[in-house]
């Protein structure tokens, strides 16, 4: 089973993407001072709450609006040339919608797609397979939760939780859908990054939180199929739309910031600042390093709807090429963007380092998110693939 694809007419789709870009221009008004003062972006949750956006990946027979992936990750791409940390968590709530399709029989799932398009749940993260420190103990008709979890973006503010734990003596993950206010959880505000300043992904601590049966996502489980692998795929060509959304954003503040207020170098001999050769040479560089960059996004997003239809019929040499495309825009995307991010002031010149301004957020933001998969070991991947055709193998991770 999958999500629906193709349900949406060309008027429904531009209709979406307006929608996404009125969110966008009413985030971006508010976006320096909410970089600064961190925490939860509840206004801005509740607007995606309100604007039917949340339903976008749900199937048409379920209460959404069946969008295809390509569809979905536009609006991610356009909310985060704004706000990259709200484009953080509503990326993941689609990829947390996916992931109990992937991992959980139709009969829990689709229930759980119903109850968020009649209620407009926002889903949140309590997932982070490398922080073990959570175990599952078996109980009467379910399990017990206790331990602790970090980097839980967008479980504040959720209704809806993803949650893993390890089952004693084993190394083997049991991941589960919780409704986030089950007595026994606690989430803290304790995020307070250099980047992404409002993605609440602070710590949770589960405290004999109870399981039932049905809750606990098993047939058929992560990494059981070539389909059921497309997890972290999609989680990383969300991230990689969020890189380009931060780059692109970048661009358009350097741009406004060079036509409205650059003053021009004494030294150059151009008439006005959007003349300077140098400046010139710099958008230039800009330009194609991110049309490259949106040109793979956009083919990975189209592969990634290919072997989403094609459901448990997918096999893994289609895995595989669709995680070396994904691999390959993520790389693309990192690169150009911390680049441009970096190099935007050369540019827009000493006064656009004023704090007040916050120019610097794009940096940050993206550097922050890439730390936390280094790019190098997606590099090692596609030069195994490049020399011995090796495709990625399935894990969590990648």
């Amino acid at each position: 089973m999958s999500f629906s694809q193709h349900e949406i007419s060309a008027d429904a789709r531009e209709a979406i993407f307006h929608q996404a870009a009125r969110l966008a221009a009413r985030f971006a008004e508010t976006a320096v001072e909410r970089d600064q003062r961190g925490g939860t972006p509840k206004a801005e949750r509740d607007a995606l709450r309100s604007s039917g956006l949340l339903t976008l990946s749900i199937p048409k027979t379920l209460g959404g609006q069946g969008a295809d992936w390509a569809t979905v990750l536009q609006t991610v791409r356009t909310i985060a040339q704004a706000d990259s940390s709200v484009a953080h968590v509503y990326g993941f709530h689609h990829l947390l919608l996916a992931t109990v399709q992937l991992f959980s029989r139709p009969d829990q799932w689709q229930p759980w797609l119903e109850q968020t398009a009649r209620q407009q749940w926002f889903w949140g993260n309590a997932l982070n397979p490398l922080d073990t420190r959570t175990l599952a103990r078996p109980v009467e008709d379910g399990y017990d939760f206790s331990g602790s979890k970090s980097f839980c973006s967008g479980a504040l503010d959720s209704d809806m939780l993803v949650v893993s734990a390890v089952q004693p003596h084993s190394d083997k993950l049991l991941i589960a859908a919780l409704p986030t206010r089950r007595e026994g959880i606690t989430l803290y505000h304790d995020w307070d990054n250099i980047g992404q300043r409002q993605t609440d992904s602070g710590g949770a601590d589960f405290n004999q939180v109870r399981v039932a049966s049905h809750e606990a996502l098993l047939e058929p489980g992560p990494l059981s199929t070539p389909f059921s692998t497309l997890r972290p795929l999609i989680a990383q060509l969300i991230l990689t739309t969020i890189y380009l959304g931060i780059a692109e954003g970048a661009l358009s503040e350097a741009r406004r910031y060079t036509l409205s207020q650059r003053r021009l170098w004494p030294a150059s001999l151009a008439q006005s600042a959007n003349q300077d050769p140098y400046t010139l040479l710099h958008y230039g560089e800009f330009w194609v390093g991110l049309e490259g960059a949106r040109l793979l996004v956009e083919r990975a997003a189209r592969q990634l709807d290919q072997a989403w239809r094609q459901g448990e019929a997918l096999t893994a040499d289609e895995r595989g090429e669709l995680a070396i495309s994904i691999a390959t825009a993520k790389v693309a995307t990192n690169q150009v963007g911390l680049e441009l991010t970096s190099r935007m002031f050369d540019v827009t010149g000493a006064r656009a380092t004023s704090a007040a301004l916050r120019l610097d957020r794009f940096w940050r933001n993206l550097r922050t998110h890439s730390l936390h998969d280094p790019v190098d070991y997606k590099l090692q991947e596609l030069g195994d693939w490049a020399l011995n055709d090796a495709y990625p193998k399935p894990s969590f991770y990648s």
